[in-house]
């Protein structure tokens, strides 16, 4: 039965498990209080969502399901940068089933999303005259037609307003086929005199080194981790690290790392209370043993002490997300010493 529904969230983890287009790990990179917006509507075979969060961030994406996905921004701001390739207010993204990547905005942005079955665009692409959404596992990059983008844009907006506004309408099958077809058609015409983005060996050299890097750095989330043996791991020099890093994430390998493992010692932070366990011995379960410079770390990205964040859960829920640029905890092999 055709559905909407629209959500908002302050905790950056919960909005990461309501998306529906793979598992996704998300984590904030901006200094403020943290709130998103999710839309999720499914029509018949067609589903689409809408996204918006008030700071920059970067998550990492296995995208999964049998689905043909467009991606477009629904209005302008930063260029999203989805692995490697960065993407205008101009652009739309097509991706595959089965991709894994990252994705980063350097601030406040909204995108929004349309997906259909694979097995459901061979009529659609007999109706165009040529394929639509092209084999292969790396992103696509294409620039449609102005007036072809700005009608997905207006469509899309406007059942984002039926879910949220009358959802009652928008649950209508009459309703959700018509604008089925109609989004549909808006798709189809993005592609049509739309100009591709060709992938290129080097992206997809450089994206096969960002695939072993998540893998390696959610191996070693409980234990430091230093340059030296992480581009061992990953099988890439320093150099060739830092550019992929800095070309998909913004950023380089252990300010991301440091980020990644204090926002999750943070979670568990706020998920725990004194009574259960203590501040050290969360740290130690995520391999900080240099106290005194964590709980410096700490208060710069969020604005408060560990034990503040531990102590929050007596008071009530913690849902405060402050952040604030600080340190690398990555070590450089001469800090082993210290």
């Amino acid at each position: 039965m055709p559905s909407g529904a629209v959500r908002t969230f302050t905790d950056p983890d919960e909005y990461a498990a309501a998306m529906r287009q793979g598992t996704v790990r998300f984590t904030v990179m901006q200094p403020g209080k943290f709130t998103a917006r999710l839309t999720c509507i499914d029509l018949h075979s067609l589903w689409m969502q809408r996204f918006s969060a008030t700071l920059g961030w970067t998550s990492h994406v296995d995208y999964w399901g049998e689905q043909a996905t467009l991606a477009f921004q629904t209005r302008a701001g930063p260029n999203l940068t989805r692995s490697g390739q960065e993407y205008a207010h101009t652009n739309v993204a097509q991706l595959n089933a089965s991709q894994s990547y990252y994705i980063h905005s350097p601030g406040p942005a909204s995108y929004a999303t349309i997906s259909l079955p694979l097995n459901e665009l061979a009529s659609l692409e007999a109706a165009a005259g040529h394929e639509l959404i092209q084999p292969g596992d790396h992103l696509r990059r294409i620039t449609p037609p102005c007036d072809a983008l700005a009608r997905l844009r207006r469509l899309h907006a406007a059942t984002g307003c039926l879910a949220e506004d009358a959802p009652t309408v928008l649950a209508h099958p009459e309703v959700a086929r018509g604008l089925e077809q109609a989004l549909a058609e808006a798709a189809i015409d993005c592609f049509d005199g739309g100009e591709p983005y060709e992938d290129r060996a080097a992206q997809r050299q450089h994206a096969a080194i960002m695939r072993r890097f998540d893998s390696v750095i959610e191996q070693h989330l409980d234990r430091p981790l230093y340059i030296t043996q992480l581009c061992k791991e990953v099988g890439a020099s320093i150099r060739t690290l830092n550019v992929c890093c800095r070309e998909h994430l913004g950023m380089g390998p252990k300010r991301y790392l440091l980020l990644r493992r204090m926002n999750l010692f943070r979670r568990v932070l706020s998920e725990s209370t004194p009574r259960d366990t203590t501040v050290t011995e969360i740290a130690t379960g995520f391999g900080f043993w240099q106290f005194g410079r964590l709980a410096v770390e700490y208060k710069a990205l969020f604005g408060e002490s560990p034990s503040t964040t531990l102590t929050a859960n007596v008071r009530g829920p913690h849902k405060g997300w402050p952040l604030t640029p600080a340190g690398e905890h990555v070590m450089d092999d001469h800090d082993a010493s210290r």
